[in-house]
C-alpha cells in the first residue's frame, strides 16, 4: 500500500520539476544567481515545492523577488562605498546558505507537518536579513554594532540600522503574508513565523558581530545558522503557545 507521503511526492514531482527548472533558469538570466547558483536554486525550490506544494514555492518566489529588488536598489551608492562584493548573483554556496534550511524543513514536513511553519520562518528570515543589510547600507550614514552599540560603518558585520530593521520587518511581513494567502501556513502560525524570522535576524547580527568579525565563521555560515535558528525558534514558539496543527 502506497503511503500518503509517497502519493504527495508522486503528484507534486512532475509539475515541481517543470516550474523549478524554469525558476532556476530565470534566476540565472536575471543575474540573481550564477550558473551553479541556479542549479542550487532548482534543488532547493524542488524540495520546497514537493514538501509544501505550490504555496511553498510561491513563498520562495516572493523571497527571490524581494531580495533581487533589494540587492539592486542603490547599486551606485554601494559601489561608491565598496560594498558590492560579487557580480553575477549568488553562487551555489550562498543559495544553500540562505534557503537550504527552508528546503530541508519543507521536505521533512511531509512526515511532520509542523515543520511547514519552520520552513516559512526560515524563508522569511532570509528575506528579512537581505533586506536589512542591503537597505541599511544605502539608507544609513552610520550603523551600530549589536553587541556594544558602538557606531560603525554601514556594511560592518553585526552592524544594525533603523532603516535596515524596518526594511527587514517589512520583508518578513510580506513573506509570511504571502505564505498565508497561498496556504503554506495557517492564520495562527503567521505571527509565529514573523517573530521567528526577526529573531533569526538578531541571531544573524550577533553571529556577525562575534564569530564572523573574528574570522571564525564566514557569511554563508552565518546565514545558514540564522535561517536554521529561525526555523527552530518557530517550532519553540508553536510548542510554547500550544498551537500545533
Amino acid at each position: 500500500m502506497v503511503s500518503p507521503e509517497s502519493q504527495i511526492v508522486v503528484s507534486r514531482l512532475p509539475p515541481g520539476i517543470a516550474v523549478t527548472i524554469a525558476f532556476g533558469l530565470l534566476g540565472y538570466l536575471l543575474q540573481g544567481v550564477t550558473r551553479w547558483g541556479g542549479v542550487a536554486g532548482f534543488l532547493c525550490a524542488l524540495a520546497i515545492y514537493v514538501g509544501l506544494g505550490p504555496g511553498g514555492f510561491a513563498t520562495l518566489v516572493t523571497v527571490f523577488v524581494l531580495t533581487w529588488i533589494c540587492t539592486r536598489l542603490g547599486s551606485r551608492r554601494k559601489q561608491e562605498l565598496g560594498l558590492i562584493q560579487r557580480e553575477g548573483g549568488r553562487d551555489a554556496g550562498q543559495v544553500f546558505a540562505n534557503v537550504g534550511a527552508a528546503a530541508v524543513f519543507a521536505a521533512l514536513s511531509l512526515h511532520w507537518t509542523v515543520l511547514a511553519v519552520a520552513s516559512v520562518a526560515a524563508l522569511a528570515e532570509a528575506a528579512a536579513d537581505t533586506s536589512q543589510s542591503e537597505i541599511g547600507e544605502i539608507a544609513s550614514q552610520r550603523a551600530w554594532l549589536i553587541t556594544s552599540f558602538r557606531q560603525v560603518e554601514p556594511g560592518t558585520d553585526g552592524g544594525v540600522t533603523a532603516p535596515g530593521f524596518l526594511a527587514g520587518a517589512a520583508a518578513a511581513a510580506i513573506t509570511v503574508a504571502i505564505a498565508l494567502v497561498v496556504h503554506a501556513v495557517t492564520l495562527r502560525q503567521v505571527l509565529v513565523a514573523a517573530i521567528a524570522a526577526m529573531g533569526g535576524t538578531i541571531i544573524d547580527s550577533l553571529l556577525g558581530a562575534t564569530l564572523e568579525r573574528r574570522g571564525l565563521l564566514n557569511n554563508d555560515g552565518v546565514n545558514l545558522l540564522s535561517t536554521v535558528s529561525a526555523g527552530i525558534l518557530a517550532l519553540f514558539l508553536i510548542r510554547a503557545a500550544s498551537i500545533v496543527n
